[in-house]
């Protein structure tokens, strides 16, 4: 069911349109901002104890969110309200990474803020582009994974879905990228180095997460000791999800990790003041970074750590929500849709179980039934040798009741894959939850196929080579649990908010319900020969293409010809995304020009940008290779004016936003994320791996 169809289309406002809607979001008469006693001035008042005249940047940008957030706040409270009075089934979306960006100008946009915005920025002269510019970019995501799961937040709350994120707060995102020398070089990204006006956080709604062993920093790092059980805190933090038109906002909870005693009184006594706080420091090491580096043995110690506890915190929270209203174990499926994105969150079966089981204390059948009732999965990875696979030892020395439970399923399992084809040992091994061999592993995919009702593809293609390929067996032993989910993207922000010259020239042709039922762009096919749409097309491609030329003149001193067609890859630099291919094209246009100076060819601008993990040694010398190329095409008379390429993480920094001619000002933050990325149909995203398996990539066929 599209948007449009569940939730209507918000009108446009014309700022006259808008005069009451601080009233529709429950704020009464109290304005945006204009006099003393208006949101914005109060906040700089009373926050930063400041006098409005003299606030910096930063300061202004904090009191525009907060504004923002207070015009939501009722808004959001009333949303939880009605969800707790009607007590729907709701859905929890559980995922590793959210890529959500820049929140300030996307939440202005979603609740129709903009009259406001603007007569706030005129009556005071502010610099709106450069306050946008003062939020970092949320470090709690990396790739298409965490857009997807963006993107989906955004649609369940505009459809008015309920509906909750599960993530981790970071505290550290990937890392900030500097290219020097050609070479890609990576710095700390704090991006919660300042508070984020966004976040609410709940410590009255902490939970406990018990692990099997203990968490100590020894030289910087962090290891588990056997035989000394340990509680953790998760403390949530919440971050508010808004509708296109503002009528529901949901969550996104985000849990960071704590120690039950966070310091320690008798070390510090007697004079051991770091040990003292080593039992915080090693529970806040968990959720410190985003995808650590899991190439040791430690690393992915770490993130199976964070995995679980992104689990154990998620389910303890929604199983106290369905309690909260729920009397009835076996209610379970028909109230709570648990969404597995990708294979991380795949610690929840055995963990739903564990409450089913231990806490509920259900029969196994019982549990097994709503347990496989409430999961479903997302997969993201083609590639047998990226899907996850965690050693035993891992689970005897933290969860090992966790362990004794995937071994009952894995028995159950392989007693009914025996009785189906008998005599078929090598089907039987293939399937396995563990995967034997020197090192025995449990395979987490299995582990999620088989403990969820639903598996689904990110596009068509790679569902069909999940099925024939990747989970062969699994599909041939559940077909009827496999089904296609191509990505989609919300067109608030990836078109309404990224061009909105272009948006508006839609708008003038066909209306504005495709903001929320992006299908209704198909009335624009009957325009397809109409020259003055055409016309106000190309005029909305030309003048971004000019403010981007603009920006890059203004901000770095890059001269680049907007008249040239422009090619952007804009995404994680990887093998299988093959910016190598596309540099091995330019090699090859580069050497016809060489050879034939008179061809007729259009000229053409190349665009890369995007990070390489840092661990991921053949992807930094692809940046190498093609900022090289670069200098080589640039340097040479014959191509100059006709071929150009340009390798930067200045790319990652456009706002997008219309000219301004304070934009000189503008000190981007080389770590912003993409805001053109291309979307991905799918995605392969644990790069991290790669360095044991790079060579088997060549043969394997991905669906791009």
């Amino acid at each position: 069911m599209s948007e449009a169809k569940r939730v209507g289309t918000p009108r446009t406002l014309t700022a006259e349109a808008a005069l009451d809607l601080l009233d529709q979001y429950g704020c009464g008469k109290i304005q945006f901002s204009g006099h003393n006693d208006a949101l914005y001035e109060r906040h700089l008042l009373f926050d930063d104890i400041i006098d409005p005249v003299a606030a910096g940047a930063r300061e202004r940008f904090d009191a525009a969110a907060r504004s923002v957030r207070d015009v939501l706040s009722q808004r959001w409270v009333e949303t939880e309200r009605t969800y707790r009075r009607e007590n729907p089934k709701q859905i929890y979306y559980l995922s590793m990474e959210f890529l959500i960006g820049r929140s300030l100008s996307n939440n202005v946009n979603n609740l129709l803020l903009d009259p406001f915005v603007r007569r706030a920025v005129e009556h005071r002269d502010l610099d709106w582009p450069h306050m946008l510019e003062q939020e970092p970019d949320a470090g709690l995501g990396n790739g298409g994974l965490g857009r997807l799961a963006a993107c989906f937040l955004d649609s369940m709350a505009t459809m008015q879905l309920p509906a909750m994120g599960y993530g981790l707060r970071y505290e550290y995102g990937m890392f900030k990228q500097s290219i020097e020398d050609g070479w890609q070089h990576e710095r700390p990204d704090h991006w919660l180095r300042r508070h984020d006006p966004w976040e609410v956080p709940r410590p009255h709604e902490t939970v406990e997460v018990k692990l099997g062993c203990s968490l100590e920093l020894h030289g910087g790092s962090l290891l588990p000791v056997a035989g000394r059980p340990c509680t953790l805190i998760g403390v949530p933090f919440d971050r508010p999800v808004i509708a296109y038109g503002g009528k529901t906002i949901n969550s996104l909870r985000l849990w960071g990790a704590a120690a039950h005693h966070y310091f320690g009184f008798q070390e510090f006594s007697h004079g051991d003041f770091v040990g003292a706080l080593s039992e915080s420091l090693a529970a806040h090491t968990l959720t410190r970074v985003l995808y650590p580096d899991d190439s040791t043995e430690l690393g992915q110690e770490l993130r199976s750590l964070q995995e679980y506890f992104l689990v154990a915190c998620s389910l303890a929270d929604l199983v106290r929500r369905f309690r909260r209203d729920n009397a009835e174990w076996e209610k379970l499926p028909d109230k709570v849709a648990i969404q597995l994105n990708d294979t991380h969150p795949t610690m929840a079966v055995p963990e739903l179980m564990r409450i089913l089981l231990d806490d509920a204390h259900l029969g196994w059948e019982e549990a097994w039934d709503l347990t496989r009732r409430s999961l479903a999965y997302t997969n993201h990875t083609l590639l047998p040798e990226a899907l996850e696979k965690w050693p035993i030892h891992f689970f005897k020395q933290i969860l090992p009741r966790h362990l004794e439970i995937i071994f009952e399923i894995n028995r159950r399992f392989l007693d009914d894959v025996r009785r189906r084809y008998p005599g078929d040992e090598e089907r039987v091994a293939r399937l396995s939850l563990i995967e034997e061999g020197p090192e025995d592993k449990v395979r987490m995919a299995n582990l999620a196929i088989v403990g969820s009702h639903s598996t689904n593809g990110v596009s068509e293609i790679h569902s069909e080579l999940l099925h024939k390929v990747t989970v062969k067996d699994l599909a041939e032993m559940f077909p009827e649990r496999f089904n296609n989910k191509t990505n989609g993207i919300t067109p608030r922000r990836w078109l309404l908010l990224a061009n909105p010259e272009l948006s508006a020239t839609i708008t003038g042709v066909i209306g504005d319900s495709w903001m929320t039922d992006l299908s209704q762009l198909t009335k624009l096919r009957p325009l397809a020969n109409d020259k003055a749409f055409r016309s106000a097309f190309r005029k909305a491609k030309r003048d971004a293409k000019s403010r981007f030329t603009d920006w890059l003149r203004s901000a770095w001193d890059e001269t680049v010809d907007p008249d040239t067609i422009f090619d952007c890859q804009v995404k994680r630099i990887h093998e299988y995304k093959r910016q190598l291919l596309n540099a091995l094209r330019i090699i090859v246009l580069y050497n016809r020009l060489r050879q034939n100076p008179g061809l007729e060819m259009p000229p053409r601008t190349f665009f890369f940008a995007g990070k390489a993990a840092p661990a991921y040694h053949l992807a930094k010398l692809i940046i190498k290779f093609i900022n090289n190329l670069a200098g080589t095409i640039d340097g040479d008379p014959v191509t100059r004016g006709r071929l150009k390429s340009r390798v930067s993480s200045r790319l990652q920094c456009f706002t997008g936003r219309a000219p301004d001619p304070r934009l000189r000002r503008l000190q981007p933050d080389l770590n912003c994320r993409l805001r053109s990325e291309r979307h991905e149909q799918h995605e392969i995203h644990d790069e991290r791996r790669a360095d044991s398996w790079h060579a088997r990539w060549g043969n394997h066929r991905n669906g791009e």
